[in-house]
């Protein structure tokens, strides 16, 4: 039982779940997969309706597996992704609609594999969204339209949307996702946005889309980070410098990586992969007093930093729910053992888990 005495305030907190103790101040969240999603781990479904109250697709809702083939739609797991939310009322992120990395081939190929035309692949994108979104409609609060779009320098990622659309492929996507769900809240997500180029250049793009009138109603900071990186001063300059657009700002996949990174950025291209080391995997077996002393100081410094700017957050979602769900666990290095995430692979909450409660209340 979790006991705290809140400074200025008699009353005591006995058994506070997070989403109790942050609802004043934004949503909490997690990250869904598909065991989750169909009931099989029981476990991590208990504790995202106990502490929950907001949701995203993990990998569901992408494009990839969604539409596999031409006009084929996958939409099983997605449904119930969908059903989960509803029936216990809970938050619903779709995540996400135009993404480079996770597109099927196809999507950008005609049946000679060469490059189809911006028409058709505009055509393509028109399709896959009023149907994805349509399906929804009313159902799904808020959608990731555009994800992962621009380059650590404030450059747009040449990726085939871009090669084949140019920049106009996001303002098309905002535009379509609006026609077939006009209530539904449109985001822009993306990492390594305490970058100073990055975050220039997303609101270069945010600021030339509402020059043309698109709606566009939030951004997301993809919260991957580690023990150094990166400067929490810069993380809060970009959440400023969003708030500042007139949109909302979400931290949209935080987890906190104790292991060593392979690169100095520590960002979160997916398509790189490094081979495993020993060295690079130091904790197979749990993490030391002074390990865990620094990733309870880190986790709380930047809720902390998410509480000062609760005027500006709408929402905070982990990139999964205990520490055996994590992607960290993977990537950049298969094999290597992380601890990222609040909950550890018992399913028990972290120690630190007491404290951000704590500090909510404060």
């Amino acid at each position: 039982m979790m006991v705290f005495v809140v400074k200025g305030n008699a009353q005591t907190l006995e058994s506070q779940t997070l989403k109790q103790a942050l609802k004043d101040n934004f949503a909490i969240g997690t990250a869904m997969n598909a065991w989750q999603i169909t009931g099989r781990d029981t476990a991590a479904t208990r504790i995202i309706k106990e502490q929950f109250n907001a949701i995203v697709a993990e990998n569901c809702m992408k494009s990839g597996r969604l539409q596999p083939e031409e006009g084929k739609f996958t939409f099983e797991l997605a449904d119930q992704f969908v059903e989960f939310g509803e029936q216990n009322d809970i938050l619903i992120n779709g995540h996400t609609l135009i993404w480079h990395s996770q597109a099927p081939r196809w999507f950008f190929t005609d049946e000679e594999g060469q490059d189809v035309s911006r028409e058709v692949l505009i055509e393509r994108m028109k399709k896959h969204i009023h149907t994805v979104v349509g399906r929804y409609k009313g159902r799904v609060a808020t959608w990731d339209v555009v994800n992962e779009a621009i380059l650590d320098d404030g450059s747009y990622r040449e990726s085939k949307f871009y090669q084949i659309i140019g920049e106009d492929f996001i303002k098309l996507a905002f535009l379509f996702a609006h026609e077939a769900d006009p209530e539904a809240e449109l985001y822009y997500n993306d990492y390594s946005m305490a970058e100073p180029g990055k975050r220039e250049g997303v609101v270069r793009m945010v600021k030339k889309l509402q020059a043309e009138g698109v709606k566009i109603d939030g951004i997301g900071m993809q919260g991957h980070i580690g023990l150094h990186h990166p400067e929490i001063r810069e993380f809060e300059k970009s959440i400023e410098a969003f708030a500042d657009l007139g949109v909302e700002v979400m931290v949209t996949e935080l987890d906190l990586t104790v292991l060593p990174s392979p690169w100095d950025d520590q960002g979160a291209e997916v398509s790189k992969n490094f081979d495993y080391e020993d060295k690079m995997n130091p904790f197979p077996d749990g993490l030391p007093d002074e390990v865990v002393d620094a990733f309870n100081a880190r986790y709380l410094e930047f809720f902390g930093l998410f509480l000062k700017h609760r005027d500006k957050i709408s929402r905070v979602t982990l990139w999964g729910v205990a520490d055996q769900h994590s992607w960290r666990n993977g990537w950049p290095i298969r094999g290597r053992t992380d601890y990222p995430l609040l909950f550890d692979r018992d399913n028990k909450a972290k120690e630190v888990v007491s404290h951000i409660i704590q500090l909510s209340n404060q």
